[in-house]
């Protein structure tokens, strides 16, 4: 008996019996037909393996507790959409398609608009700054009207009402137009707050060298202002990849609009959508990949 309380007042133990009971109540009060738990015992048995898991995982070094949660994790994610009864004979066939057509044009469209909007943002940062009233005005009008209307609406202003004044766009420049210029508004607050974060004594320093107002914004500037940069700007890429999903309204055949059709195809839209959500969080987490690895270059100053 005396074991048995000694036991008991251990924390991970009591802290994995708590879990479980509230585990149990939790799933039998919410699944009280469940086929998967036939019990509060079961219920309790699993929370307990659950609780143990995470406490012996703890043990790991850092980078290793990440891998195996994000391991575990990820087979969760797996066995619960292999649960609804997917047809993957579908899914495969198609898969194909979706990659090579849907993927190709999705990274055409992101590729293309954020190389724009970057142009667009760096311009329109340096109007913000400029002491000229018409080049400030320009650029804050600019940005306040594209921060300030819905990306979809200007995909049809672009798409559908331009025509209307004799400009008639195809699909995928109308969609390169919208993105560029909505998100190179976003951008030009962060190229301005990273220009802005260089402090003044750097531009002060280079011009008692001798050098050009271009000359120090190009190799003094920028390259200190690109360290502050780049993390949202990267933020802003994965958001416009996913965001290029909205010129499927237009009839483009990128990964959005290929889903739904496919899917429409045999009432199949369950597996079209999820494989298209696959698809985009695997190229999100590639493109985070990298944008941690220019980080991690461009802050090596920070660190010496």
């Amino acid at each position: 008996m005396a074991s048995l309380i000694s036991i008991m007042q251990h924390a991970l133990v009591r802290r994995v019996l708590l879990f479980a009971v509230l585990f149990a109540v939790l799933i039998n009060f919410s699944f009280p037909e469940s086929w998967i738990i036939s019990g509060p015992i079961a219920a309790a048995l699993i929370a307990a393996l659950i609780m143990l898991n995470v406490h012996l995982v703890l043990f790991l070094p850092f980078r290793w507790q990440v891998i195996v949660f994000w391991l575990e994790l990820l087979a969760l994610f797996l066995v619960f959409f292999y649960s609804f009864n997917l047809s993957y004979t579908f899914i495969v066939e198609r898969l194909p398609l979706l990659i090579f057509t849907g993927v190709g044009y999705t990274l055409l469209v992101s590729g293309l608009s954020i190389t724009i909007a970057s142009i667009i943002a760096l311009c329109g940062a340096l109007m913000r700054l400029s002491k000229n009233g018409a080049a400030f005005a320009i650029s804050t009008f600019y940005v306040s009207f594209f921060r300030g209307t819905p990306l979809l609406l200007q995909v049809y202003l672009i798409y559908l009402g331009l025509p209307q004044l004799g400009i008639i766009l195809d699909a995928i420049p109308s969609g390169v137009i919208a993105l560029s210029l909505c998100y190179g508004a976003y951008m030009t607050e962060i190229f301005r707050s990273g220009i802005q974060a260089v402090p003044e004594e750097q531009t002060e320093a280079a011009l008692a060298l001798g050098l050009k107002p271009w000359q120090i914004m190009l190799k003094v500037v920028l390259p200190q202002a690109i360290r502050i940069i780049i993390p949202p700007t990267g933020n802003n890429f994965i958001a416009m990849l996913k965001d290029s999903s909205l010129v499927s309204a237009m009839g483009i055949m990128e990964l959005m609009y290929l889903a739904r059709t496919l899917g429409r195809s045999e009432f199949k839209h369950f597996e079209m959508l999820i494989t298209a959500a696959l698809i985009y969080w695997f190229i999100s987490f590639v493109f985070e990949l990298f944008q941690g690895r220019l980080e991690a270059h461009f802050g090596k100053s920070d660190r010496r």
